[in-house]
């Protein structure tokens, strides 16, 4: 059973469409994960983090990673580990920082995340070929004002 499946037509129509939301985004996700599995024997989170390193040529520090994934240093650790064993990314100095790397994609984790990359994009766009241009046009400026009215402080009732 999805999360929509839980709501009656005597909740909210708001309750209703964020279950809709939640659901449609977990499907898409478990389609992206099994994509990534199956083509490119990898996971979600070290696509997430390759994906922050490529938008950062010179690299990134793991606080950095950490903070821009949202996951704990832990897990940036881990995935870095790997992913370094795999020669796809590489740990740099910091100059004037002992204690710190700079993480950088190497160039053959480069090519990876690119291969992958334009995979990840057909996905997405396959997930969406049941909504015309206009609807995704009008979908995406609807969420924005959902987005835009999130991002608002609200008054707190005292």
């Amino acid at each position: 059973m999805d999360l929509e499946a839980r709501a009656h037509s005597e909740h909210p129509d708001e309750l209703r469409l964020w279950l809709r939301l939640l659901t449609c985004t977990q499907l898409i996700e478990k389609q992206v994960r099994n994509g990534l599995r199956e083509q490119f024997a990898t996971t979600l989170p070290r696509f997430d983090l390759m994906s922050q390193l490529e938008r950062a040529p010179e690299g990134m520090k793991m606080n950095e990673l950490s903070r821009r994934m949202m996951v704990t240093g832990g897990n940036v650790t881990g995935i870095t580990d790997q992913l370094v064993t795999e020669g796809l990314v590489e740990r740099v100095d910091v100059e004037g920082d002992r204690r710190a790397w700079r993480v950088r994609l190497t160039p053959r984790g480069r090519k990876t995340f690119n291969d992958m990359a334009q995979q990840h994009e057909g996905w997405i766009v396959d997930a969406f070929a049941g909504l015309t241009a206009r609807e995704i046009a009008q979908l995406h400026k609807l969420l924005g004002k959902v987005k835009q009215h999130s991002n608002t402080p609200q008054e707190v009732e005292s």
